[in-house]
C-alpha cells in the first residue's frame, strides 16, 4: 500500500470514452478523404489519428500522402460530423448511470474543438454535468501526447496530477496522463476497441465504481 494516494479528480478524455463517436468520426473522414481519391482504413484511422486533434491529422494525411488539401476541408469535416452526430450519437455503454454515482470532481479534457465537445455533451445530456469544467487542446501550446492538456486540467480544477484519475482510450491519451504523472485507466469498451485488453483496462463502465474504490486510501 504505499506509495499510494487517493484520488481526488477524474479526468475523462470525451471521443471513445464518454461519446461512443469514434466509427463515426473514423467513417466521415474516410468519406471526405475518398472523395480526394485518397485512401485511409478504419485502421489506419485507429492507429495513426485516434485521439489527436484535428490539425494534427490533416497535417499528419498532408505528409504522408503529399498532398493540398482544400482549404475548407477542416470545416466542411466538422459540419459533416456534427450533423453525423445530431443522428447517431450515443454515449458509451453504461456511461451515464455511472456519471451518476461519481461524487468526485469530475471534468473533461479532450483533443476535440470547443464546438465539437460542447455539442457532443449537449446531444449526450451532459452539459450541466460538466459545466465549465471543459477543457481542449486549443487551450495548450501541446496536443496529447504532451501532458500539457491535462496538467491544465489538474491546475484549472485546483486539484495535484498525483492526485488525479485519467480515463483514456487512445494512446497518445495514455502516453499523455502518464507524463503528466496522473494515474490512468485504458477504457475499451467504446466500439472502436471492442477488441482491445490492457493491464489497465476497463470494458465495462458498471466496474468502474469497484475500481475507484480501490484506489482511495485513508488520508
Amino acid at each position: 500500500m504505499a506509495g499510494r494516494m487517493r484520488v481526488d479528480l477524474i479526468i475523462f478524455d470525451c471521443d471513445g470514452v464518454i461519446a461512443d463517436s469514434e466509427v463515426l468520426s473514423a467513417e466521415v473522414l474516410i468519406d471526405q478523404l475518398a472523395r480526394l481519391d485518397i485512401t485511409v482504413t478504419a485502421a489506419d484511422v485507429r492507429r495513426d489519428f485516434l485521439g489527436r486533434s484535428f490539425p494534427t491529422v490533416v497535417a499528419t494525411i498532408r505528409d504522408r500522402f503529399a498532398v493540398s488539401l482544400p482549404a475548407d476541408f477542416e470545416a466542411t469535416y466538422r459540419a459533416r460530423l456534427l450533423a453525423r452526430f445530431e443522428t447517431g450519437l450515443r454515449a458509451t455503454p453504461g456511461f451515464a448511470a455511472m456519471l451518476e454515482g461519481v461524487t468526485l470532481p469530475v471534468c473533461v479534457a479532450t483533443s476535440s474543438s470547443p464546438p465539437r465537445v460542447a455539442r457532443t455533451l449537449a446531444i449526450l445530456g451532459l452539459t450541466a454535468r460538466f459545466g465549465a469544467h471543459v477543457f481542449t487542446a486549443s487551450q495548450v501550446a501541446r496536443g496529447k501526447p504532451a501532458p500539457d492538456l491535462f496538467l491544465f486540467a489538474a491546475r484549472q480544477m485546483g486539484v495535484d496530477p498525483a492526485l488525479a484519475l485519467v480515463i483514456e482510450d487512445s494512446q497518445p491519451g495514455l502516453e499523455a496522463a502518464r507524463a503528466a504523472g496522473m494515474r490512468v485507466l485504458h477504457y475499451t469498451g467504446g466500439a472502436h476497441l471492442a477488441d482491445l485488453t490492457a493491464p489497465e483496462a476497463l470494458t465495462d463502465w458498471s466496474d468502474f465504481p469497484a475500481r475507484l474504490a480501490r484506489m482511495q486510501v485513508p488520508t
